[in-house]
């Protein structure tokens, strides 16, 4: 029997937004390139508290995807994973993207602006509707950074962190 993947190892396919149907399909918002065969029927995903779901079915309503999960009997059961973050290993067929990183990759990482003061510490990617969130911690409180090439120009795994060049206003406390 195959041990389970290292959790750090694992890449966010998709989130689940919401329920449809009494028989509990969950309505999933997919964040990968190859949507088929991560959610092809058999396919096993991850839950963030070390659970999983396997596929039985997945396919499109109205431009949105909907899976069925062989852990999710009904409407009740798909309604405790509303905003689940799904993950999958790493795909072998898919080559890496040099511009798609992971959220293992992130975290830790030192934030700096581009004159090079830092800000703080990456500690998550918050997965949300709207798109990926950068979570700094910083000497006063969290700060959520969009994660787009925008105001994230540079990501640099290798030197240890990411260059921000926010919009006047966003480091700016409430």
């Amino acid at each position: 029997m195959a041990s389970p993947p290292d959790p750090s190892d694992l890449r966010v396919v998709g989130r689940v937004v919401k329920v449809h149907g009494l028989r509990g399909e969950l309505v999933v918002e997919p964040s990968t390139d190859d949507v088929e065969a991560r959610f092809a029927p058999g396919s096993v995903l991850r839950l963030p508290e070390g659970g999983s779901l396997t596929v039985r079915a997945a396919r499109w309503h109205s431009g949105r995807l909907l899976v069925a999960a062989e852990e999710v009997a009904d409407r009740d059961a798909a309604e405790a994973l509303r905003r689940a973050v799904l993950s999958a290993p790493p795909s072998e067929s898919t080559p890496e993207d040099p511009e798609e990183f992971h959220d293992h990759q992130l975290e830790g990482l030192r934030a700096e602006l581009t004159d090079g003061t830092v800000v703080g510490t990456v500690t998550a990617v918050d997965h949300g509707a709207g798109g990926e969130l950068l979570v700094i911690d910083r000497a006063d409180g969290e700060l959520l950074v969009p994660f787009v090439r925008a105001i994230v120009p540079t990501v640099d795994i290798a030197g240890g962190r990411v260059v921000l060049d926010p919009p006047e206003g966003l480091l700016d406390p409430e």
